[in-house]
């Protein structure tokens, strides 16, 4: 039985009878056992995935209504809440730290039948972009090990590359779905603001952050995207999109589509590897109809400096319920004052989430406010004011989705600087809120390169069209796990 099939692949076999929920679950977790050591992608398994699986082809078999993904095996990023499991988000903070209740897309998921093999690797407290700030050690990519998968999403992508699961549910702050896509070599979309709800999500930075998938194929996107998006009680910042369906028309192509080509995003620093295979995403959907031009977003080289100050200003206020009083772990109070008490207990945290909380701390304070957090909200308006100008002309935009190739584990981590400057391509589309894309396209000495669309707000049907068209270009080798 082959587990290297795509989620759609998976529902039409399983549905037909020619696939056994319970045998892919199976083979699932012998695979996860399998590369598990080398890869360390997950935090926790779910003891009951063989067990549910087998309950899935009992219904089938009676006839009985089956959800749309029949029994589907999907990690979930350990910074969403299932019920009655672990969610540590990577953080000795909450190592015991027991979920209570489901998360929005968990309750969605649950309803179509799926099945949550385990609880993935992450940045701690998704700060991050190679998960080796990760309070459990790192993960590592699938495609040579001795390299980072990208991050903080690091386990969803070497989950769904190192055929571990057929997808899994990220969270996108700044590019981290998409920056682990495009080193492991698999689909990664962050959505429109507000098309899946964050309820459930533990918090970092609330007004840009959101939950998306990442799978291995455009259609597979399109394929979660129908079962986690739309308006929630329980999010007022979601939107209606009004049931629409991804899947449908998503082979319409892109003829007579004009596509902006982002020229701050392709400059000083882009590996020669990724510029190339830049030029030849744009050459290709040129040759699908669609006309391509270089235009210019010049906030964009504001854009990481705007990013880190205003995540780390609200991931300042949203950490700072991590006291150990109402959230943490077993530590008494006794011979400690208040203050003392905090802040002894919060040597749990890792050096970066400390980083990012003295900076949220500091920004902005009295008398630093305008200096820092109010300049930073200003870039991110005029930011959007130059992208929304963008797709007055163009209905896509075209950069890389990482300028460089993926690093060796070690190489960056003591330079915070030159890891955040990594993120210059993906943080535009989460301080404007617009859908973005991550779609493998090229290996270059071994290692994934991904190139980014991003579409106006609310065309995410558009986006993965697009997408779609440019996928089917593309024929790339197998992961050598």
């Amino acid at each position: 039985m082959d587990i290297k099939i795509s989620a759609l692949q998976f529902t039409r076999e399983v549905k037909s009878g020619n696939l056994s929920a319970e045998e892919f679950m199976a083979k699932t977790l012998e695979q996860i056992q399998k590369v598990e050591e080398k890869l360390h992608a997950f935090l926790s398994l779910n003891d009951n995935a063989l067990k549910q699986a087998k309950e899935i082809d009992k219904k089938i078999k009676l006839g009985q209504k089956i959800g749309k993904c029949f029994g589907m095996p999907i990690s979930i990023k350990d910074n969403i809440c299932i019920k009655d499991t672990k969610t540590t988000c990577a953080s000795k903070m909450l190592e015991n730290f027991v979920a209570p209740y489901d998360a929005t897309v968990i309750t969605k998921l649950k309803q179509q039948d799926a099945i949550f093999v385990g609880k993935v690797n992450l940045d701690e407290f998704a700060m991050g972009l190679t998960t080796e700030f990760s309070a459990y050690g790192p993960s590592r990519n699938p495609w040579n090990t001795d390299y980072v998968p990208g991050g903080s999403s690091g386990g969803s992508a070497v989950s769904v590359s190192a055929f571990e699961c057929v997808a899994s549910l990220g969270s996108d702050t700044g590019g981290s779905v998409r920056n682990p896509a495009s080193f492991c070599s698999t689909v990664g979309y962050k959505p429109t603001y507000g098309l899946i709800s964050r309820y459930g999500l533990i918090s970092y930075a609330n007004s840009i952050e959101q939950i998306g998938p990442l799978t291995r194929t455009v259609e597979d996107t399109a394929f979660m995207l129908n079962l986690i998006s739309g308006i929630d009680s329980n999010d007022d910042t979601t939107v209606d999109n009004h049931g629409e369906d991804y899947l449908k028309n998503i082979d319409s192509g892109i003829e007579g589509k004009k596509i902006g080509i982002i020229k701050e995003m392709i400059g000083d620093g882009i590996d020669p590897a990724v510029l190339s295979a830049t030029k030849d995403a744009i050459s290709k959907l040129e040759g699908l109809g669609a006309k391509c031009e270089e235009m210019s977003l010049d906030m964009v080289k504001y854009s990481v400096a705007a990013y880190y100050t205003i995540t780390a200003t609200e991931a300042g206020s949203n950490l700072a319920r991590y006291d150990n009083l109402r959230y943490g772990y077993d530590f008494s109070v006794e011979g400690y004052e208040f203050n003392s008490y905090i802040e002894k207990a919060r040597k749990k945290l890792g050096p970066e989430v400390t980083r990012r909380m003295i900076l949220g701390g500091f920004v902005p304070s009295a008398g630093h406010a305008g200096k820092y957090f109010l300049k930073a909200l200003k870039v991110k308006n005029k930011l959007t004011r130059q992208i929304n100008d963008a797709f007055k002309k163009f209905d896509l935009l075209i950069a890389p989705t990482v300028p460089i190739l993926p690093f060796k584990i070690g190489e960056k981590i003591d330079d915070p600087v030159a890891l955040f400057l990594v993120d210059i391509n993906t943080v535009t589309a989460n301080l404007t809120g617009k859908p973005a894309i991550s779609i493998p396209f090229a290996i270059s000495h071994g290692l994934p390169i991904g190139i980014q669309l991003i579409a106006n707000s609310m065309d995410d049907k558009l986006l993965l069209q697009a997408a779609h068209a440019l996928e089917k270009t593309v024929k790339l080798p197998e992961v050598p796990i």
